[in-house]
């Protein structure tokens, strides 16, 4: 008894879209306890579709489809499901008429082509869409005298917007499949994150621990951090948090500052949280970077708060200028320098009247590298409050980075701001 998801959409096949829908569905099956071992992508054929819906739907009871319920003559998928089960479509007026207020609602008139919406197989159930025009069903043929091998199948459809789609799984696909049975017991994890630290030496000092078998502690690695999911299958979260917390202290207590938080935490928001505690601020000076460091201090609620603002320091002029890097500094030692970074820093907390400032300069490439200072080369630095350090002359930090040639420019862009972020963090932490 397991279940499947099909995703369907040539757009999807030809990398057009990126496939959230199973990554999301997948989690959602995890948390529900319920086994899924197979995911199809399939283009807008109505062949092909009967070819996925054979296999899966003899290994697997409920299949979970995305995409394909639009009015347009490629979205193929209640069709598909229907003649290959040999059901036969009804029009529901209901949706007719949830379809005519909504585009009434957007001061428009529903379109001939858009009835095709309202047809599902008899017997199926109108899984609702609040916010689009294109419901979903929820099927159980052998309710309909369908004969098939697999009895008891149970089939949900879902439209290929994700918002509409994670709306419609969380109110009705989900009642709907604990009434059934399904989610007696639950998966819990969460999913700890580190910065600063490789993903082999994480695993060596938590080594002992991937040998537990409730819980469970597995390693991932993702574009510059690590991460440890420790997971368990209870009857509710607060069974599964007993088992789940004691194995998290530990490793937090192992990791120490390299652990920065978990699940849904970024590390821009744990620093704003860190700043909003202290009651303090803090401003940007970007070169390299071009505003990568700024748009993450300001992609959280409330930045404003701590985040005073930044300047984007591409040219020599504007550091000079607008920060008061030393000319003469520039061309001694080069705009991609310790010195320079350090100024930059300094500058812009004295301009914008914060208590930290953080300057990047680098070279993130793919040109510009000489063979002194190759591509990925970056210099961070961070201007502290006076009342952090011993005296005005140790009041900034800085940390040279050299990522390698083999990186593209917007992986090394976006390393260094969250090298600048949890350098910060450390501090903060530490102070």
């Amino acid at each position: 008894m397991s279940a499947e998801i099909i995703c369907i959409g040539t757009e999807l096949l030809l990398g057009d879209i990126l496939n959230s829908n199973s990554q999301f569905l997948a989690q959602e099956l995890a948390i529900l306890g319920i086994p899924h071992y197979f995911q199809t992508v399939v283009g807008d054929n109505l062949g092909r579709i009967h070819e996925v819906i054979n296999i899966a739907s003899q290994r697997s009871s409920i299949l979970i489809f995305t995409g394909g319920l639009g009015p347009t003559p490629d979205d193929l998928t209640t069709e598909a499901i229907a003649s290959f089960f040999q059901g036969t479509l009804e029009e529901k007026s209901e949706i007719i008429e949830d379809i005519e207020v909504k585009f009434a609602q957007r001061g428009r008139k529903m379109t001939n082509n858009n009835r095709k919406q309202a047809l599902l197989p008899k017997g199926a159930d109108i899984l609702p869409n609040l916010t689009g025009t294109a419901p979903g069903m929820i099927w159980q043929p052998f309710l309909n005298n369908v004969n098939h091998p697999q009895q008891k199948l149970t089939i949900l459809t879902f439209p290929g917007v994700p918002s509409e789609m994670k709306q419609m799984w969380r109110d009705t696909a989900v009642p709907f499949l604990q009434s059934q049975g399904w989610g007696k017991e639950i998966i819990v994890s969460e999913m700890m994150r580190f910065r600063g630290i490789g993903e082999s030496a994480l695993a060596e000092k938590v080594n002992h621990l991937f040998a537990l078998t409730n819980p469970t502690v597995a390693p991932y690695a993702s574009h510059g951090e690590v991460k440890l999911r420790v997971s368990t299958k209870a009857k509710n979260e607060a069974e599964a948090r007993k088992i789940i917390n004691p194995i998290v202290e530990e490793i937090k207590a192992i990791a120490l500052e390299d652990y920065y938080g978990s699940d849904e935490d970024t590390l821009e928001g744990v620093v704003g949280k860190l700043l909003t505690a202290r009651g303090e601020t803090v401003s940007v000076a970007e070169s390299c970077t071009g505003g990568g460091l700024g748009a993450m201090f300001t992609a959280c609620g409330g930045s404003s708060a701590y985040f005073y603002g930044g300047v984007i320091a591409y040219s020599n002029q504007v550091k000079i200028r607008q920060l008061g890097v030393s000319e003469a500094d520039i061309e001694q030692f080069g705009a991609v320098s310790e010195t320079v970074a350090q100024q930059m820093a300094k500058g812009v907390k004295n301009r914008l009247q914060t208590d930290w400032g953080i300057g990047i300069t680098g070279i993130a490439g793919p040109d510009g590298g000489t063979e002194t200072k190759p591509v990925g080369l970056v210099y961070v630095a961070i201007a502290q409050p006076h009342f952090v350090t011993a005296s005005p002359s140790s009041d900034t930090i800085s940390y040279e980075l050299k990522w390698g040639i083999n990186r593209d420019r917007q992986t090394i862009r976006y390393l260094t701001c969250c090298f600048a972020l949890d350098q910060l963090r450390r501090k903060l932490l530490s102070n």
